[in-house]
């Protein structure tokens, strides 16, 4: 939608002398001085320029009915300064809700052009302010955007001063708001329960305490234990492929049917395969395996397996 909204609208000229903000507060302090500038537009002007725009799409106009609301973008940005985002930031996200406000805009219907903005400015402040929240994503559904934006002016109203709401306590807010009670209880322990840095100090007043991520335990294994598995598991393939050639054939073919074949054969399939008792089979089968079990002890260890 951003990126729809960045090609379909005119880009704000330098003549116009709006000056990118920058991340520190002088830098938001020059670009609201300059916003302030700018003469805020009567209804009549308001309408003039957004059905040049509309009817023309005519640069010119939509540049001037911008810049001349991006104080109020500003002073709704500053409505939400205590929700631990920077202003910059939603001052950003508000500017591109004005810019979709003009995309959408029919200043034939009546309406100024500022109440209009109003709705789509917040709609992305809102938005902004929800998704950096935490990284668990809340404020999925209408109710829950509303009691989460809702909840501090509700309690205020009501006279709740705890933080851990009760049932009764859940159910007047609810009242309030006009939302489910579930959606309440469910939003207040979701804004007291911030997100934790697994970086962070274990013990704030310790200035060497160590962070959470270093006491937490590790399951996996040792990068050096991997290697020397891995080295051991190649080493006894090799050794098994080896030895299983010096194998006479028919005892090879049994010992690999009965113990290398998943699911194994069984001694009456081999037995009649072979024309050979089940009994023979088995018998066979025992002693091919010896003789690979001797032969790899033998090579690996040095010392032959005694029975």
């Amino acid at each position: 939608m951003a990126k729809q909204i960045k090609n379909a609208l005119p880009t704000i000229k330098p003549s116009t002398g709006v000056v990118p903000f920058g991340a520190d507060d002088a830098g938001l302090g020059q670009y609201i001085r300059t916003i302030q500038q700018f003469p805020i537009l009567t209804a009549e002007q308001e309408y003039d320029y957004a059905t040049q725009w509309v009817k023309n799409h005519d640069n010119t106009a939509a540049e001037k009915l911008l810049v001349s609301h991006l104080r109020l973008v500003v002073s709704v940005a500053y409505d939400f300064k205590n929700y631990g985002i920077p202003v910059q930031e939603l001052v950003a996200s508000g500017n591109m809700g004005l810019m979709q406000a003009l995309q959408k805009f029919d200043p034939e219907k009546g309406f100024r052009f500022s109440t209009y903005a109003m709705f789509w400015i917040r709609a992305e402040i809102y938005e902004t302010i929800l998704n950096n929240w935490s990284i668990v994503k809340i404020g999925t559904s209408a109710n829950q955007k509303r009691v989460f934006f809702n909840l501090a002016r509700a309690k205020r109203a009501l006279g709740i001063m705890n933080g851990n709401l009760s049932d009764d306590q859940a159910e007047q807010i609810a009242n309030y708001l006009e939302v489910p009670a579930e959606d309440v209880k469910r939003m207040s322990t979701r804004i007291v329960a911030r997100d934790l840095s697994l970086n962070a100090p274990v013990r704030n007043s310790e200035p060497d305490s160590v962070d959470m991520l270093s006491n937490l335990s590790d399951d996996k294994v040792s990068v050096l234990d991997s290697i020397e598995g891995q080295e051991f598991r190649r080493r006894g393939y090799a050794l098994l492929r080896k030895h299983l050639a010096d194998l006479p054939e028919r005892d090879r073919e049994i010992l690999k049917a009965r113990r290398l074949k998943e699911p194994a054969d069984t001694l009456e399939v081999l037995s009649k395969k072979y024309g050979v008792s089940r009994e023979r089979v088995r018998q066979i089968e025992e002693r091919a395996f010896n003789k690979l079990r001797d032969a790899i002890l033998q090579e690996n260890t040095g010392k032959k397996n005694v029975e």
